[in-house]
């Protein structure tokens, strides 16, 4: 009996650290997984706020066009490419509220919508692992948002007389001729921000 407990005590021991390595190698996995789903919400977030500075720009420039251009009603249908000048920076100080930063960020269309994909990386790393390699590693993600119009109108109304707009059932009423673009509701109103993929 005795020379049986000596020969069992080798196989609980590498039973034993077959165990304490599959439980650190799910760790990493687990440090990875954390890493990858931080990396995305960055992503994300970048990407939404690229979209939602360009929503901003495209109602400041409708509050322009209106009872000055003849083809305002065309920026309520989101065919209007916006500039996004500030699209990158919202992008980054969303993506560094993340700890992460924007490694690109491109104006796209999407089923007809503008809108705008960010690629973004994790300032931090995995961390310290028993798997080799592993340590320095950095996540990364894209996603894109688009800008989709709200508003439906009359197709045949004319831009020089009142429109009236139905904005998923809030009524927004615009009379070029007596016009302040103050008068413009939320740009959330004529406008959804939303992820695409």
């Amino acid at each position: 009996m005795p020379d049986d407990r000596g020969q069992t005590l080798p196989i609980y021991i590498w039973l034993t650290a077959i165990l304490l390595f599959a439980a650190f190698a799910f760790f990493v996995f687990a440090q990875a997984a954390s890493a990858r789903n931080g990396a995305q919400s960055a992503a994300d977030a970048a990407a939404l706020a690229a979209a939602q500075d360009a929503r901003d720009e495209i109602v400041d420039q409708l509050g322009v066009a209106i009872g000055q251009e003849d083809d305002w009603l065309d920026w309520l249908d989101g065919d209007l490419d916006p500039a996004g000048a500030g699209a990158a920076g919202a992008a980054q100080t969303l993506a560094a509220a993340n700890d992460s930063t924007v490694q690109g960020l491109e104006f796209v269309t999407l089923n007809g919508f503008p809108g705008f994909r960010a690629d973004i990386q994790t300032n931090y790393t995995v961390g310290d692992s028993i798997i080799p390699g592993t340590e320095g590693m950095q996540a990364s993600a894209h996603a894109t948002a688009v800008i989709k119009p709200r508003c439906d109108f009359d197709l045949d109304a004319d831009p020089a007389n009142p429109v009236e707009l139905d904005c998923d059932g809030e009524i927004v009423d615009i009379d070029p001729g007596d016009f302040d673009p103050i008068d413009l509701p939320d740009a959330s109103v004529l406008f959804a921000v939303r992820l695409a993929e």
